[in-house]
């Protein structure tokens, strides 16, 4: 019996993707069935699906479920969920679909079809709904009043952008999964199921694996807070997001040359593993935080490494808020349904003169003039616009990397810092 943390749900890894001849079979009766171009977003969610990272979900959300994730954190059958996972559609798809339909979910960027679904509601979402989601999904202590936040979501949070942009009807129902896509060619050794971290652990004698979220390359901070972990944990899981970014952000192949590089100059490399997932980035901060903990569950890990800001965007969230709210979010009774991997929360880390190394807030008595703080948004701000990156902010190999990546930018993305990247949040 595995001595990993089980899976989210209680139900073992729920898994959508066909195989074998049931895979085969499914894919021609798909060319038969009504097509419907899914976003990005929801692309990434099938993926999930797919090969149990979203245990338990079997397909896309119901209003009920949409209604008690978004009000309570809670699934209509009181599994605890912290983001809609939902499938939009436009009015006329929707008018020309009934209950009980099937059908096939099309990639359109790579004109694959990704999945099949058997419809088993569908729902209207009006521009109030969507406004709803989004200020109880989106709105933090960066920016609590709602009035506020609408003056500058719109233009600044992607992951609202992405809500209010979605079509006007939602569909639910289980999917059936078809393809992973360019995912295990083209990150082949980094792209990783749940089954497959979670045997690579038993084979290693971990039991206690923490994970860390990575959507940037890893500067000083985030090379400390998995050296933390490691000391109290079997070892650490530097798990990349290698789906969609925002613009500007740097793309999965060179962040994933950096993590490699790092690792094996400065870790003991059996204390660590490094994968990929295919989920987009919603920068959902708080609530994004608990997502990575429901499907790093699912991935074996029973520590997630949360820091200061994390997933966040711009100034919308408290620079620990994402640490705060697993002492807030209901504990359901029932087994499995629970969210059990547990917040390894690290204090803001920063390298410092005075103390000679790495430290945080909580260790070092020292000024801000006397540290050098870390972001991964100021080093990209720093990088794109060719400018010198200071002494100890990342190890010099990762950097030459970066550079390397940046000099061959045609187009440059303007990169705005906040808070959390400046310092001025401490």
């Amino acid at each position: 019996m595995s001595k990993l943390i089980a899976p989210h749900g209680g139900k073992g890894l729920v898994c959508a993707l066909l195989e074998g001849a049931e895979l085969e079979a499914e894919k021609k009766k798909a060319e038969g069935l009504k097509k419907i171009e899914i976003a990005p977003r929801e692309n990434g969610d099938l993926l999930m699906m797919g090969i149990g990272a979203f245990s338990p979900l079997e397909g896309f959300m119901t209003k009920a479920d949409w209604k008690g994730v978004c009000d309570d954190f809670l699934l209509a059958d009181g599994t605890f969920w912290p983001v809609p996972v939902t499938l939009s559609v436009s009015k006329e798809d929707a008018d020309s679909i009934n209950a009980g339909d099937e059908i096939a979910l099309v990639d359109p960027k790579r004109q694959e079809i990704r999945a099949t679904m058997k419809v088993t509601e569908k729902f209207e979402m009006t521009e109030a709904d969507k406004k709803y989601e989004c200020e109880k999904i989106f709105i933090g202590e960066g920016v609590p009043d709602p009035a506020e936040f609408w003056k500058i979501a719109m233009d600044d949070h992607p992951g609202v952008e992405m809500v209010m942009n979605q079509k006007d009807v939602n569909l639910a129902g289980p999917v059936k999964v078809l393809s992973e896509a360019q995912f295990p060619t083209a990150y082949k050794g980094i792209y990783m199921r749940p089954a497959e971290s979670r045997k690579i652990f038993e084979e290693r004698g971990w039991t206690e694996v923490a994970a860390m979220q990575l959507r940037n390359p890893m500067h000083r901070s985030h090379e400390y807070l998995c050296k933390i972990a490691v000391e109290v944990c079997d070892g650490v899981f530097i798990h990349s997001l290698i789906g969609n970014l925002k613009p500007g952000d740097i793309p999965a192949d060179t962040r994933v040359k950096c993590i490699d590089t790092l690792v094996k100059g400065y870790f003991v490399e059996d204390k660590v593993l490094q994968g990929g997932y295919p989920m987009d980035m919603r920068y959902a901060g708080p609530r994004e935080g608990l997502l990575h903990s429901v499907f790093r569950q699912n991935y074996g890990v029973s520590r997630m490494i949360i820091g200061r800001d994390h997933a966040g965007v711009g100034d919308f969230y408290g620079m620990f808020e994402a640490q705060t709210i697993f002492d807030k979010i209901p504990q359901p009774t029932e087994p499995g349904k629970a969210l059990l991997c547990n917040p390894l929360k690290i204090d803001w880390t920063f390298y410092c003169f005075k103390c000679d190394g790495m430290a945080s807030l909580r260790t070092c008595p020292h000024k801000k003039e006397d540290r050098v703080i870390l972001s991964g948004t100021m080093l990209r701000k720093m990088l794109s616009e060719g400018g010198d990156i200071p002494d100890h902010f990342g190890r010099e190999e990762v950097l030459d990397i970066l550079r390397e990546y940046y000099g061959g930018l045609k187009e440059k993305v303007e990169i705005k810092l906040h808070g959390a990247a400046t310092g001025d949040a401490t």
